[in-house]
């Protein structure tokens, strides 16, 4: 579980923690700034090489979660922020004012409950009666894991104890043997099976596997900002096809930039993504089932209607 403090050095809880990369242009006066977590997006896009030639100036703010993500895009600290589906209907709940501008379609496997290599546990079911730490809070795409997983079980969610700790933290526990189970994202899930943790399920046929590339709303009520997003959510778009079409390339470009070795990067990168497109329909329909259920668990809040984060003029290209 080494890799993890490379992989994490200088990411951080506050909203302010911004990772300098300035480019010049001239959409007006526009200057992004750009959320990610664990330095996803921008391994990403410099790896693809997408934003080289971007006429404003960004620059990136990196954290290791969804949760203090949304916060710094409540407190106007990010203009976008890319997370998955459970915490956008999570923040959304929470009155974090934003729209969903672009769809990622990922892998299941991407998402996982493991447990270390010599525990006595082997499935799900085994669970009952256990500490199950998730990462990160409450609302994560891992929590929505773990319930499906339960469920499929045939266990209820009272038959675990779960703790939300974020990665970092959760990490160190696992790695020492005080974790139980972790139900966690890459690439965190990546590193800790490379390290030699065991998988007892992943969310393939369980979770919708959807993340969202999202702007506030008062971001995209900027003319020039607006113009500036629609181009990052263009170059996204290019860059997660690009990373499709050379996946060699992609994870040998992503092992320099993470420091994390090859292999590690090899796995995490094959299932970044399918592609990413414009919110459409489909995405709605999966999403409001996610937001209707976890309203009733009371998770979130609030009720959220998806038709209501839609910018419906906010055409990104095909």
């Amino acid at each position: 579980m080494a890799h993890f403090s490379v992989l994490l050095r200088g990411v951080g809880l506050s909203a302010m923690l911004l990772t300098a990369s300035l480019a010049q242009g001239a959409i007006g006066d526009a200057k992004l700034v750009l959320g990610d977590q664990a330095r996803g997006l921008r391994s990403l896009v410099e790896a693809a090489g997408v934003m080289k030639d971007a006429p404003y100036q960004y620059q990136w703010a990196n954290f290791q979660g969804a949760a203090p993500l949304f916060e710094a895009q409540r407190a106007a600290a990010v203009d976008t922020a890319y997370a998955g589906d459970l915490p956008v209907l999570m923040a959304a709940a929470g009155g974090v004012d934003f729209k969903l501008i672009q769809t990622n379609v990922g892998y299941g496997q991407s998402n996982g409950i493991i447990v270390p290599k010599d525990s006595p546990l082997h499935s799900v079911q085994q669970l009952k009666g256990q500490t199950v730490v998730v990462s990160s809070a409450r609302g994560s795409i891992s929590q929505n894991l773990l319930y499906a997983a339960l469920q499929e079980a045939g266990l209820k969610r009272e038959d675990v104890k779960i703790q939300f700790v974020m990665p970092t933290d959760a990490s160190a526990a696992f790695s020492t043997g005080k974790v139980a189970a972790w139900a966690v994202f890459d690439p965190y899930l990546g590193v800790a099976e490379q390290s030699g943790a065991r998988l007892l399920r992943d969310g393939r046929g369980l979770t919708p596997s959807l993340g969202f590339l999202t702007a506030t709303t008062s971001s995209l009520a900027d003319p020039d900002k607006r113009v500036a997003i629609k181009d990052f959510a263009e170059r996204i778009a290019r860059a997660r096809q690009w990373a499709i079409d050379h996946p060699q390339e992609y994870a040998r470009v992503y092992a320099q930039l993470t420091r994390l070795p090859l292999e590690t990067a090899r796995q995490i990168a094959d299932r970044t993504s399918k592609g990413a497109h414009s919110v459409n329909q489909q995405d709605i329909n999966v999403l409001q089932p996610v937001a209707d259920l976890f309203y009733q668990l009371k998770i979130l809040p609030n009720q959220v209607n998806v038709n209501n984060l839609i910018d419906k003029d906010f055409i990104l290209a095909k």
